[in-house]
C-alpha cells in the first residue's frame, strides 16, 4: 500500500511537534518552507497542514501563518485519584445485592430489555468514617448467585479476577467526575452528611478490551473533602 505524500509530511510534522521541537504557541513553518523542505507542491502542503489543524496540533490565522496549538493533542494525560488517608485503613461494607431489570440501567449496560443485572451497593469507610457510597451494576452473567454472604463482594474486582479470570484494571474504562449539589438524600444519609453538602459523583464504565462488552456501570458519591486528583501529561 502506497502512503500518500501529504500523510508522510503530516506524520513527520506531528512528530516534530510531539518531540518538543516547538513550544505551544510557536510560529510554525510557512507553506513555502514546507514545499521546499519536502519538494512537493503547495497543494500537498496545504492538505497536510489542514489535517494537523483538524487533529488539534496547529492553528492557522489568515495573513499571519500557522502556529503550534496552545492546547495541542498528542499527549497522554494520566489521572490519579489521590487517597487522603492510608489505604490500609479502608473498610468496605456491602449493603445489599439485588437483581433487577430497570430499562435505565439495562441501557447503561447495553443489555437487551429481556436481560437482568445485579446492583451491589457498598459503603467505603476510612477509620470508621464513611466517605464513598457506591452503586455497582453488573450484567447477570458476572455475578455468582450462590454467594454465601454479602462480604463475598467486598472487592468486586477480585471477584472478576477469581471467578471469571477478568482483570478489570487492564480493561478499557471511562470515568467522569461531577459535583453534585445538593447530594441525593439517600447518599447523604449513608455518608452521614447534610443533603446541603456537596459530593463528587464519579461515574465509571468498564468494557472488555477485546469484545467491547460492558462489564460494569458504577455510580459513586464521594465526600468532597476526601476528593483530590492529580493530572500528569506525557508525550505520546
Amino acid at each position: 500500500m502506497v502512503i500518500p505524500k501529504y500523510q508522510i509530511i503530516k506524520d513527520e510534522l506531528k512528530q516534530q511537534i510531539i518531540s518538543g521541537k516547538f513550544e505551544n504557541g510557536d510560529k510554525f513553518y510557512t507553506e513555502a518552507e514546507l514545499a521546499e523542505m519536502f519538494s512537493v507542491s503547495s497543494i500537498t502542503v496545504i492538505r497536510a497542514l489542514n489535517d494537523l489543524v483538524k487533529d488539534g496540533f496547529i492553528v492557522r490565522h489568515q495573513g499571519r501563518g500557522s502556529f503550534v496549538s496552545r492546547a495541542r493533542k498528542g499527549k497522554i494525560v494520566e489521572f490519579s485519584d489521590i487517597e487522603l488517608f492510608p489505604i490500609s485503613n479502608d473498610q468496605v461494607q456491602v449493603l445489599s445485592i439485588t437483581r433487577g431489570n430497570d430499562p435505565v440501567y439495562l441501557s447503561k449496560l447495553e443489555l437487551p430489555d429481556t436481560a437482568f443485572y445485579y446492583c451491589i451497593k457498598r459503603l467505603r469507610k476510612a477509620e470508621e468514617t464513611p466517605y464513598i457510597y457506591q452503586q455497582t451494576y453488573l450484567p447477570e452473567q458476572y455475578v455468582n448467585p450462590n454467594y454465601q454472604e454479602l462480604s463475598y463482594y467486598n472487592s468486586i474486582y477480585q471477584r472478576f479476577k477469581l471467578d471469571y479470570n477478568i482483570h478489570m484494571n487492564e480493561e478499557d474504562f471511562t470515568e467522569t467526575n461531577e459535583i453534585k449539589f445538593p447530594t441525593p438524600s439517600d447518599a447523604a444519609k449513608l455518608l452521614e452528611i447534610s443533603a446541603d453538602e456537596p459530593t463528587v459523583l464519579q461515574v465509571r464504565v468498564t468494557k472488555r478490551r477485546d469484545t467491547q462488552q460492558m462489564l460494569e456501570y458504577v455510580e459513586s458519591y464521594k465526600k468532597w473533602n476526601f476528593y483530590k486528583i492529580e493530572l500528569v501529561s506525557k508525550n505520546n
